[in-house]
């Protein structure tokens, strides 16, 4: 158990030494997410000063925001991670060594907590000192809202490695606009009712829809529906089982083919 940790941690201690000697790699943590509160902490001003006071879109709007931002921190923490041993190639490097998969995993899963919780203070900082956003104001309801989105982004996170790690490093573009794509359907910016009746039931599938619908209600004095939440608890954990289980196949895969010997960036098949 101890070394599974140590194997583990040292994936982590890998990020750190890689992000301490760039600044390139520690940029991104702060710089997209700000642009993101200034960007949206404004817009909601904006609305606000049109509802005249009637609505409060800085803990609507831009709650939502960060809440996603940090959803999508999340996610490409655990793929960030798994890009760098590609792009050194060091990939054939790491499972020569007795590191398991479920240690591998364990250690990406531990760098995107660390990151994703760095950029989620420094989001909220920005967003209460700039534009007023309390995170009280979500009462009990903010844990569970960013446990949710850390599962579900962890679940997406490890099943686009596995379609990398099956597909080739060049598939790595289909990884980026995952959350865009995801995002329509996850009721961020508007209530789920909103979009067409085939929409809405894809969205049902969606866990971050339960937490979002949540935030709305209670940002417009209305409990909490706990039913939900556990809806979206229950599917976060079967996407996350299932995405370890699709990369654990496509590891053994990449064994059986050859391909992890031949991984570089120009392999995709």
């Amino acid at each position: 158990m101890i070394a599974s940790s140590r194997r583990s941690s040292a994936i982590v201690l890998r990020q750190f030494y890689l992000m301490r000697g760039s600044i390139a790699r520690v940029l991104p943590l702060f710089a997209w997410v700000g642009i993101d509160m200034v960007l949206w902490g404004f817009m909601s001003r904006y609305l606000n000063a049109l509802a005249g006071g009637r609505s409060n879109f800085v803990g609507t709007l831009l709650g939502s925001v960060l809440l996603w931002d940090f959803f999508t921190r999340v996610m490409q923490g655990v793929t960030m991670t798994f890009f760098e041993d590609v792009w050194s190639r060091n990939f054939l490097n790491i499972f020569a060594s007795p590191l398991r998969v479920s240690e591998y995993l364990s250690g990406l899963v531990m760098s995107s907590m660390i990151t994703s919780f760095v950029g989620l203070m420094f989001m909220f900082v920005l967003a209460s000192g700039a534009f007023g956003l309390s995170f009280l104001s979500y009462g009990v309801m903010l844990i569970p809202a960013l446990l949710l989105l850390f599962l579900f982004g962890i679940a997406l996170g490890i099943a686009a490695t596995g379609m990398v790690l099956r597909l080739g490093p060049a598939s790595e573009w289909f990884v980026w606009p995952i959350p865009a794509l995801i995002g329509p359907f996850a009721a961020v910016y508007y209530p789920l009712t909103t979009l067409p009746r085939w929409m809405q039931y894809v969205g049902l599938v969606v866990p971050p829809s339960y937490v979002f619908q949540n935030i709305r209600s209670v940002m417009a004095g209305r409990d909490v529906s706990w039913g939900r939440l556990g809806i979206g608890a229950g599917l976060c954990l079967v996407y996350l089982l299932l995405a370890c289980w699709f990369f654990w196949r496509m590891y053994r895969h990449a064994v059986r083919t050859g391909l992890l010997a031949r991984y570089s960036s120009e392999t995709v098949s």
